[in-house]
């Protein structure tokens, strides 16, 4: 229920060393929602086909939360399109149980109440505890965001996060570059969720003064992992 502009503090920099290309997920943002059937790897295909269409052949690809589980279905079908990519606040873990439940229930309640409802419960849990105060324009831009999401693009990630499977072995696997990182009071995926691989090729970092949202609470910071990243091979 986000968009590209959760990045606006940390594109501008980015841009300043590289070409960056931020996008709204299908039924999210401005872009429109994708086909019934749907899959976390629908998403990958469409992000394969946007790049085909700008004549990309190479990319870093870094996916925030769900972002991050697209980006794991991007590593195995199209590997041969990245030069590296990271896990901003994800997890390469399925859902759990209870987490399937919980899915099941918001589903219900989006198609019930809409999305407005929905938002307004789970930004402020986005961030952590500790940054809420000082944050209050940034939740509210937050909430404004996700309001635009469709309920039917909402319903579709929600059973696609649910559906996806465990790819703990494409981090075990790949020779890429791959940046883990985390916020360290991270409400929604903590940090040993995030780090469940460790090999030479890994490089994990524990943001702080972050929780879930690490591009509003502490963008500097990220921008400087990020780069940090980037400038390494």
């Amino acid at each position: 229920m986000g968009s590209h502009a959760y990045w606006e503090k940390v594109v501008p920099k980015l841009a300043e060393d590289y070409r960056v290309i931020a996008i709204d997920l299908p039924g999210h943002g401005d872009s429109t929602s994708i086909k019934e059937e749907h899959s976390i790897e629908d998403y990958a295909d469409v992000l394969k086909e946007l790049l085909d269409q700008l004549n990309i052949s190479q990319v870093t690809m870094f996916g925030h939360s769900l972002g991050g589980y697209i980006t794991l279905a991007f590593a195995k079908r199209y590997s041969n399109y990245l030069n590296g990519f990271s896990l901003i606040h994800s997890t390469a873990y399925p859902d759990s149980e209870e987490a399937k439940k919980g899915r099941v229930a918001t589903i219900e309640k989006v198609n019930n109440e809409g999305v407005k409802n929905i938002v307004d419960g789970l930004i402020p849990k986005l961030f952590s505890p500790k940054n809420v105060q000082n944050n209050i324009s940034e939740i509210e831009l937050a909430k404004k965001i996700g309001y635009k999401t469709s309920v039917d693009g909402t319903v579709k990630a929600l059973i696609s996060m649910k559906d996806r499977p465990d790819r703990n072995h494409i981090l075990n696997d790949t020779n890429l570059p791959v940046l883990l990182l985390a916020g360290k009071d991270d409400q929604i995926i903590p940090p040993e969720k995030t780090f469940s691989v460790k090999k030479e090729n890994i490089k994990t970092t524990t943001l702080n003064s972050a929780g879930h949202m690490s591009m509003y609470e502490s963008p500097e910071e990220l921008v400087n992992e990020m780069k940090d990243y980037l400038s390494s091979f």
